[in-house]
């Protein structure tokens, strides 16, 4: 068996042009390395060295030896960069899967801060429907989700990313805008854009039926900024999650509180049964920075 030792000296005498040279700049003795060489020739089976003189020439089967060694350590070298590669970026590309109301604000921030850690990162985002990320996660489709709960998913690890209180968004100049909170009973004459299926839909008849107050719902539409949209052109109100809300600061629209509070959440979920990569692992962390700077929790 080759020592690999022996061959870090073959090397060394090949790089700096004889033993000595080499013994020289490796700090050792030269019979050292003399002796390494000759146990490795005893070993190949071959003379790798025409020697004279305080020079060691190599002979052609030590060029062409001295070849395969060094397409193997290119190997390794290629391994020892594998490695860190791994180390400092994990496996490969990340796969998140993200709600809409973090999909164009929070998350790009949060990758923004991982590739400035690790630029050249291979991320694919998608933003399909809530049912969809679980079901992702569980699979193993995507490494991360941001998605609303949801129950009867197995395979999943999930905790809560972030809690607010549904505001309701106004046209700017509206009478109800002077208000410091709004509440079912004042939107009891106000049209209204419905959410769709989602729970803010469900919570929000809810506070109405509680209120005793019929809602009309003249207009639906299932994006929050969808709503803001319509609420910007002066087609009524919505109840709406503030996050995205409030990036849309230069329309003409306002925000207030909406009582009985509605909470929103929004849950981290990722495959069970194996750790999250390291870019999975840095990405929640930049994911809760970018949560934190909101000032909600």
């Amino acid at each position: 068996m080759i020592n690999p030792a022996h061959l870090d000296l073959f090397r060394a005498v090949m790089r700096h042009g004889g033993m000595t040279r080499a013994a020289e700049v490796l700090g050792i003795g030269q019979p050292h390395i003399s002796r390494a060489i000759a146990q490795l020739e005893a070993t190949l089976g071959f003379t790798l060295f025409v020697r004279g003189h305080g020079s060691a020439l190599p002979t052609p089967e030590g060029e062409a030896f001295a070849h395969e060694v060094a397409q193997t350590f290119a190997g390794l070298d290629h391994l020892r960069q594998a490695a860190c590669r791994i180390r400092e970026r994990g496996t490969g590309g990340l796969r998140v899967a993200c709600q809409p109301s973090l999909a164009a604000g929070l998350l790009p921030r949060a990758i923004r801060r991982l590739d400035a850690e690790c630029p050249g990162l291979r991320i694919s985002i998608h933003v399909p429907s809530p049912d969809t990320i679980w079901s992702w996660a569980a699979s193993g489709q995507c490494d991360l989700g941001l998605a609303r709960p949801r129950s009867g998913h197995a395979g999943v690890i999930a905790e809560t990313f972030l809690r607010v209180a549904a505001v309701c968004v106004l046209p700017r100049g509206h009478a109800l805008a002077r208000r410091r909170a709004i509440t079912a009973a004042d939107l009891a004459d106000v049209p209204l854009i419905a959410a769709g299926s989602s729970p803010v839909q469900a919570a929000t008849e809810a506070a109405f039926a509680q209120a005793g107050v019929t809602p009309h719902f003249a207009l639906m539409a299932e994006y929050t900024a969808a709503r803001c949209g319509l609420v910007a052109e002066g087609l009524g109100a919505a109840i709406v999650d503030p996050v995205p809300a409030r990036a849309l600061g230069g329309w003409p629209i306002v925000l207030r509180p909406f009582r009985p509070e509605i909470p929103i959440e929004t849950v981290l979920v990722r495959p069970a049964g194996r750790p999250p990569g390291r870019l999975a692992e840095r990405l929640m962390v930049h994911l809760a920075a970018e949560r934190d700077a909101l000032g909600v929790r």
